[in-house]
C-alpha cells in the first residue's frame, strides 16, 4: 500500500493504531483530533485518502464530506463512526463517502478498505438534502452488528435502484419498517406508498386497483409468501404489464421461499421477479449486541411521548440480554414502551425485569442457556414443522446430512467467532482434532477471521 492518508479521529487510541498499522503497510500518516486541522490539510493538497470520525470535538465529519468533494473531487473518504444507525450509513453514501464501517471495527477490514481506496478514483459528489436529512429519524433501524450494519450499506446504495426488493425475516424484525424507510429515503418518497394484502389481490379487479392507487410510488405485497396460486398469478400478469413508469416493487415475507419454491407452493417467475435484491432481517436473538442501542431507543422515544426517564440497572439489562425474544424488535419496544408506563423508580431492575418478561413466551429460559432436553426439544418442534410442511409425502433424500449440516455449520461459525478465529481453542471448545475442524471449515466454507476490535 502507498500514498499519504489523513486520519480524523478523537480517540487517540484509535489514531495511535491506525498510524501504526498504515505505517507499517508503507504509507504516510498525518493524525489530528480536529476538523479544522483535516480540512487544512485538505486545503494544501496533502493526503491521498481521508479516514475520519464522525463526531468530533469541533464538528460532524459527515458535514465535510461535500466541501472536501468540492476542493478535492478525487479525494476518497472512509468514514468510520461509533453512531450505528441506518441514517449513519445512508447520510454517509449521500454525501458520497467511498466507504463505511461502523465502531468497533475490524482493523484488518479496514486496511484491505484503505487499499482499495487509494486504487480507485472518487465519483463525482451527490449533495445532500434537507429532506434526506431529516427523514427517518425516528426509525428503529438501529444496530451496530454485522448484520445490520450490512443492511445499512445495501439500503444506501439501492434505495434508488429500479429494482425489486425481497426482504426477509422473522415477524416482528422491521421487514415492513425497513421497505417504508427505502421508499422514504428515495427519489419516490413523495409519491403513494401502497401496502397490498391477500385481500387486495382476491378478486381479478385487485391488481387494476393497485396500479391506479400506486401510480409509478411504491408497492409493497406484504408476507408474499403466504398469498395463494391466484393472487401470485394475478401479482405475475401485473408486473408484466408494467411500462416504463411503473412502481417501485418490494415484497415481505416470514417464510423461506426457496423452501416453498422446491415445494412447489411457490410460483417460481413470480420468485425470480420479486429477487432483484434480497435482504435477510436478521432476528433479535442474532443481534443481542443491539438490544442495549434498541432500548434507549426505546426509552428516548417514550420519554419524548411525556413518559417518566427510565433505564436498565446492569442486572436488568442482563437479564433482558438472556432472553429470546420470540417477537423480536416489536416485543422489545412494547416491553420496554409497558415498563416506562408501569415503573416507579427511573432504573429498572432485575426483578421488575422477571416480573414483566415472565408472563411472556420465550424460546428458552429467561436465564438463557438453556439444557440438551430443551435443546431436543426445539429441535424436535423444527423437525416435525418441517415435515408437516410436505403434506403428508416424505421429504427428498438425504435428510440426514441435510440436518446435520444445518446444525453444524451455525455451530462451528459461532465457535470460531467467539474463539476470535483462533482454530486451536475452537477445536478445544469443540472437543474435536484440529485437523478435524480445519476440514470441516473447508468442508463448510467457513470463513475465519481474526478480529482486533477497537472502541
Amino acid at each position: 500500500m502507498d500514498g499519504t492518508i489523513l486520519v480524523a479521529d478523537d480517540d487517540r487510541t484509535i489514531r495511535t493504531v491506525l498510524t501504526q498499522a498504515l505505517t507499517r503497510a508503507g504509507c504516510k500518516v498525518h493524525a489530528t483530533s480536529s476538523l479544522v486541522t483535516l480540512m487544512r490539510w485538505v486545503e494544501e493538497g496533502k493526503g491521498d485518502l481521508v479516514i475520519s470520525d464522525v463526531m468530533m470535538p469541533d464538528g460532524n465529519g459527515l458535514d465535510q464530506l461535500p466541501l472536501i468533494a468540492e476542493q478535492r473531487p478525487g479525494l476518497p473518504v472512509i468514514v468510520i463512526s461509533a453512531q450505528n444507525t441506518i441514517m449513519t450509513a445512508i447520510q454517509a453514501t449521500e454525501a458520497d463517502a467511498y466507504d463505511y464501517l461502523p465502531k468497533p471495527f475490524d482493523l484488518p477490514d479496514l486496511m484491505k478498505r484503505a487499499a482499495r481506496a487509494l486504487e480507485v478514483k472518487r465519483r463525482a459528489p451527490a449533495p445532500r438534502t434537507e429532506a434526506s436529512r431529516d427523514t427517518g429519524e425516528d426509525l428503529p433501524l438501529v444496530g451496530r452488528t454485522p448484520g445490520m450494519q450490512a443492511i445499512y450499506r445495501l439500503v444506501a446504495r439501492v434505495m434508488n435502484a429500479d429494482l425489486p426488493i425481497l426482504i426477509t425475516g422473522e415477524s416482528g424484525t422491521g421487514k415492513s419498517l425497513i421497505a417504508r424507510a427505502i421508499h422514504d429515503l428515495s427519489d419516490r418518497r413523495t409519491l403513494p406508498f401502497v401496502v397490498a394484502s391477500g385481500s387486495d389481490l382476491a378478486q381479478m379487479e385487485g391488481p387494476a386497483a393497485l396500479i391506479s392507487r400506486v401510480r409509478n410510488g411504491t408497492l409493497l405485497f406484504d408476507e408474499v409468501g403466504d398469498l395463494n396460486e391466484d393472487a401470485q398469478a394475478r401479482i405475475v400478469r401485473m408486473l408484466d404489464s408494467f411500462t416504463d413508469n411503473a412502481p417501485r416493487i418490494m415484497a415481505t415475507s416470514q417464510a423461506d421461499l426457496a423452501l416453498k419454491l422446491d415445494q412447489g407452493m411457490f410460483r417460481s417467475d413470480l420468485y425470480y421477479r420479486l429477487g432483484g435484491v434480497s435482504l435477510a432481517v436478521p432476528s433479535l436473538r442474532e443481534r443481542v449486541e443491539d438490544i442495549p442501542l434498541l432500548a434507549g431507543h426505546f426509552f428516548a422515544r417514550a420519554e419524548r411521548d411525556g413518559l417518566p426517564s427510565r433505564k436498565f440497572t446492569p442486572q436488568g439489562l442482563e437479564l433482558v440480554r438472556a432472553y429470546s425474544w420470540p417477537g423480536n424488535v416489536r416485543q422489545l419496544e412494547n416491553t420496554i414502551r409497558r415498563l416506562s408506563i408501569t415503573g416507579g423508580e427511573e432504573e429498572i431492575g432485575r426483578a421488575e425485569v422477571e416480573v414483566v418478561l415472565g408472563n411472556q413466551p420465550a424460546i428458552e429460559p429467561l436465564t438463557g442457556g438453556g439444557n440438551s432436553e430443551k435443546l431436543s426439544a426445539s429441535i424436535e418442534k423444527h423437525l416435525r414443522r418441517y415435515f408437516d410442511l410436505h403434506g403428508g409425502q416424505l421429504p427428498p433424500p438425504g435428510l440426514y446430512q441435510r440436518i446435520l449440516r444445518e446444525v453444524e455449520l451455525p455451530l462451528l461459525a459461532i465457535a470460531l467467532d467467539a474463539t476470535g478465529g483462533n482454530q486451536a481453542k475452537c477445536a478445544d471448545l469443540l472437543g474435536i482434532n484440529r485437523n478435524t475442524l480445519r476440514k470441516k471449515i473447508t468442508d463448510l466454507d467457513i470463513r475465519v477471521t481474526r478480529r482486533r476490535k477497537l472502541m
